[in-house]
């Protein structure tokens, strides 16, 4: 018995490989627009940083963003890369500004295992913010896609 246990134990001590401390895609991408920690941190407000940088998830119904309805353009908070157009979001009811589309090219995707399971995770393609994550749970009618983005991570430039 005892050397079943001991086998057991050593199998599940090697073989084990945990996905949720591999390093994604994305954290080794560079990206158009690169800055050290600091800069970051002098340029972000400690939930932005939280957000975009450390890729953190702000509570629910938290931003004002999320109902927000006017017609504009929500851009990156860190750079102002153009990244949803306000006539793609909808009201997906879970607390975080939803939206069924990107802007073609200004997105960058990864995968995120933190969780212990994988998720498509979002960040800005200039900065390389953290945004949020897609799922396939959006308006079937459009794409099927809900883009659900930290409000925190983003601005809005209200059409002129």
């Amino acid at each position: 018995m005892k050397y079943i246990l001991t086998s057991l134990i050593f199998t599940l001590f090697f073989n084990c490989n945990s996905a949720a401390q591999k390093k994604n895609s994305d954290e080794t991408k560079s990206f158009p627009i690169s800055k050290t920690e600091a800069e970051w941190k002098q340029e972000l407000t400690q939930k932005q940083f939280y957000v975009m940088r450390e890729a953190g998830t702000e509570r629910a119904f938290s931003s004002p963003l999320d109902k927000n309805y006017k017609k504009g353009t929500y851009v990156c908070a860190a750079c102002n890369t153009p990244l949803f157009k306000s006539e793609h979001k909808f009201d997906s009811g879970t607390g975080w500004p939803s939206f069924d589309r990107v802007i073609e090219g200004h997105v960058a995707f990864g995968t995120d295992n933190d969780l212990g399971y994988s998720r498509n995770e979002e960040h800005c393609a200039t900065c390389g913010g953290h945004l949020g994550h897609v799922f396939n749970d959006g308006p079937r009618e459009t794409t099927g896609k809900r883009h659900c983005i930290n409000g925190t991570a983003l601005k809005f430039i209200p059409e002129s």
